[in-house]
């Protein structure tokens, strides 16, 4: 039997982070993979302009990013698992609720694309966490720092 992971992603660093781990999960369990983009129109306060953009321009930039990352930007294709892309319109963190609904696992970044919207609505991440009927996976930030040894934070010297 074939199970299955859903990731979702925006483009961002840390979704296609999230988009490896459960693509590298999915070939473990032998399930197939779900990828979903969920756009929807920005909506702000009254005091808050928000940029002039069309459905149809929001929906082909979701179908873009799809493309690019099933092309190969984000999944190698030798080694990826059975993948589904999926594009929807839809409020991002209760259309990955959904989504997740019926997978044996949800995958998010920690982090997606910030902006002020985000910040009014909350974090996609924290959402899904609290409300999922099924295990959550939130993928962390990559840090690609060094680490620094504790004894250069003297200046070096003994």
């Amino acid at each position: 039997m074939t199970g299955r992971i859903v990731v979702g992603i925006d483009g961002s660093a840390a979704s296609l982070d999230a988009l490896r781990w459960a693509a590298g999960e999915a070939r473990l369990r032998g399930a197939d993979l779900d990828v979903a983009v969920v756009w929807e129109l920005p909506t702000l306060s009254p005091a808050a302009p928000v940029p002039s953009v069309s459905t149809s321009a929001l929906a082909a930039a979701a179908e873009d990013l799809m493309e690019e990352t099933l092309g190969g930007e984000g999944l190698d294709e030798n080694s990826a698992p059975p993948t589904h892309g999926i594009v929807t319109e839809g409020p991002v963190a209760l259309t990955l609720l959904e989504l997740g609904r019926h997978a044996d696992l949800l995958v998010v970044g920690a982090r997606g694309r910030g902006s002020f919207v985000g910040m009014l609505l909350g974090s996609v991440s924290q959402h899904v966490v609290s409300h999922a009927v099924c295990p959550v996976v939130v993928v962390p930030e990559r840090n690609d720092e060094p680490e620094s040894d504790p004894e250069d934070l003297d200046g070096g010297s003994a």
